[in-house]
Formats: C-alpha cells, structure tokens, sequence
C-alpha cells in the first residue's frame, strides 16, 4: 500500500441534478479520506488546468463531458476516469457507486492508464485564415442546414482518393468508432489502434464504403461548392459554418488522451454491456 496522498481533480461542471447530487455524495465521501488530496473541482464553471498537478482526473457526466475534458486539458493531458451519469458510457463507464466501492483501488492506484489516439483539425479559410482544434472522436462535414447533396474531395497526404457525393463525410479516430461513425455504418475499431476510419454519411455510389488507414498521414476534405448550411463538428461539440475553398485538414495530435481503467472494465465487455451483445433472445418454453 502507497502513503502517498492521491492528488485529484473533480470535474462536474455539467448543472444537471443528477451529476449535482452526485458531486455532493462524492465530496462528502472525500471529506472522510485522509489519503486523499482534492487539488481542486470545477463545478460551475470551466476549470484552467495550466497550474494545476494531479495524478488522476474523475470526470462527472457521460462522454460528452469526457471529450470536453480532453480538450480542457490540451497540450497537459492527465489520466482521466469517467463516472458515467449520461446516458450511454463508452468512455465513462463507472458508475457513481462503484467509484465509492472502489475507491481504494483508485488511492493505491490499482488501475491502468491507456493512451488513445487524438487528432488536431485544421479549417484553412479561403481568405487565408485557419482555425486549430484539438479533438478525441471525429471531425464530421456534414450537409446539415443545407439540405442538398455534398461533393467532398478527400486526399490523403498528396493522393487523391476520391469525391465522396451524399449527406457528408467522417474522419474518425478508434476512440469515436463507436460514436457518429458506427451510426452511419463505420466500423468499430480497437480503441488502442493508431488509424484513422473514414466513413461517408449516406453516399449516393453504393459501392463506397468505410475505410480505415494509418494516423500517420494528413487527410483534407475539399469543396468546390458550398451550399449556405455546410457545417464542419468537432466532437459534436465545435461547430463551424464551411464555405467554398475552404479546406479541412485532419492529423495526428502531438498528444494523445489517457484514460484510466480498472480492473474489469475491458472494451470487449463495455461493447457487450452498451451494445446488446449477450447473444440470441432466449424464449421461454410453453
């Protein structure tokens, strides 16, 4: 056993009654650990994590709030753990009371931190301008408000690799396979594997289909047209409007997010549990 005291950050900062009630539980239960050092909790507003040292990050909410903490945390990723409070959970996946049942495991740091791919976006405007955006699941083009069919021209580092004609465009990492791209039919990919997936949103040539290739190279999205309505989603989190010429760049970051697992919570099982994997109905007998 570590006498080293645990230094921890709580985020919390979603208002709803559920991750409220929840915060007030924990804080009362850390109040009663003498191992236990709370560094600081973002519960109302946005926390600067620029001076802050921790060894672990417990994050309140669902997914969302995990993707927010990434960002949060920029080029000082710390190892995160998501408490699930949302409504799905690939991410956060403890509940609140195990957090509390399992505590201990947590202060003696019995669980095993793995490092997951993030990318960094680019939007290089027409005019010249560009914007930099750091992410943990998809960049998504999309035709969103303007209803029309979009024709998006995909390189790979300098290869063209084709135009894709439909409602849209995701470049994924293995970490978000499992959120925008699976609904539109994308793989789900290893969380550990450094690719990317490229999966087009409704293509109008059925013989387009998801492609998965190396984190290694640059992938730009491009249209010559532009609707009023084209939007570019970070996350699902970031939006920005796309207009014609504009470019989108997306590549490996220079960090990648560390997500904290305890024993027993392994991809395999969290798929089978979120997903309805447990096999064929079982009927019962007349």
């Amino acid at each position: 056993m570590s006498d080293v005291p645990l230094d921890l950050i709580i985020l919390a900062r979603d208002q709803s009654k559920l991750v409220q009630e929840a915060w007030q539980e924990i804080q009362r239960f850390l109040n009663t650990r003498e191992n236990t050092r709370l560094v600081a909790a973002a519960v109302t507003e946005d926390l600067v994590l620029d001076h802050h040292e921790a060894d672990i990050i417990i994050v309140l909410g669902g997914d969302g709030a995990i993707l927010r903490a990434c960002r949060q945390l920029g080029s000082r990723q710390l190892p995160l753990l998501g408490v699930n409070l949302g409504r799905l959970g690939f991410l956060a996946d403890l509940s609140a009371p195990e957090l509390l049942k399992r505590y201990d495991e947590i202060e003696q740091r019995q669980y095993q931190v793995i490092d997951h791919l993030m990318y960094e976006c680019e939007l290089k405007h027409a005019d010249g301008s560009s914007e930099k955006f750091l992410g943990l699941n998809e960049v998504v083009v999309s035709a969103a408000g303007s209803l029309g069919m979009l024709d998006i021209n995909l390189r790979i580092d300098h290869e063209k690799v084709t135009t894709y004609s439909g409602d849209g465009l995701i470049i994924s990492t293995p970490i978000g396979s499992t959120a925008h791209s699976l609904s539109a039919g994308g793989p789900i990919l290893q969380q550990d594997l450094d690719v990317f997936v490229i999966t087009p949103i409704c293509p109008h040539t059925l013989t387009i289909r998801p492609v998965v290739d190396s984190a290694e190279r640059c992938y730009t999205m491009k249209m010559d047209a532009v609707k009023e309505g084209v939007m570019l989603s970070i996350d699902g989190q970031i939006h920005r409007s796309i207009k014609a010429g504009d470019e989108v760049h997306v590549r490996k970051a220079d960090v990648s997010c560390k997500l904290a697992r305890l024993a027993g919570h392994h991809y395999y099982s969290i798929l089978n549990r979120k997903l309805g994997w447990a096999g064929q109905p079982r009927y019962r007998k007349k």
